[in-house]
């Protein structure tokens, strides 16, 4: 794919929607803009993307717009600055899974079909996340006997 990181989110927030009820969007300070903010509330969901520091909203022609995406997420961001980076700070989380997967799978990818790609990412989230929960089964002492006790479970040979 083409184009800028910013150029990309508001594709992918549409396609995603269609799929999912998205209620936040965190992003880092590079996908600060109007038309970014207006884009994540028009599939229903808070925008939580910092503002920089040099952002004066008095001065700013995006300020004037009075009721707009960017001038209520302003507001939220200088008036209840904590509770704002809490929700922002939750894409942490998201940034360490991506980590994990890099650092256990690799940070390339093989396939050159954008299909073959698209399922290569897959089954590398899929690895992780069984890779999770099997080092929390043992961690915290979970017995794996899934539907043991169930007759289906019974009747098949061992």
């Amino acid at each position: 794919m083409d184009g800028s990181r910013h150029e990309l989110l508001q594709p992918l927030l549409e396609d995603t929607a269609t799929r999912f009820a998205i209620a936040e969007v965190s992003a880092d300070k590079a996908y600060l803009s109007k038309s970014n903010l207006t884009a994540v509330e028009a599939v229903g969901a808070t925008p939580f993307v910092p503002f920089k520091t040099n952002t004066i909203p008095a001065q700013s022609s995006l300020f004037k717009g009075g009721d707009s995406a960017w001038t209520r997420m302003y507001h939220y961001f200088a008036y209840n600055r904590e509770e704002f980076l809490n929700h922002y700070h939750r894409r942490s989380n998201v940034e360490t899974v991506f980590s994990m997967i890099k650092s256990k799978f690799g940070d390339s990818i093989r396939s050159k079909d954008d299909v073959a790609q698209v399922n290569e990412v897959l089954c590398k989230v899929l690895c992780h996340n069984l890779s999770v929960l099997i080092h929390c089964a043992h961690a915290f002492g979970i017995d794996p006997a899934f539907c043991a006790g169930s007759s289906v479970a019974q009747e098949v040979p061992a």
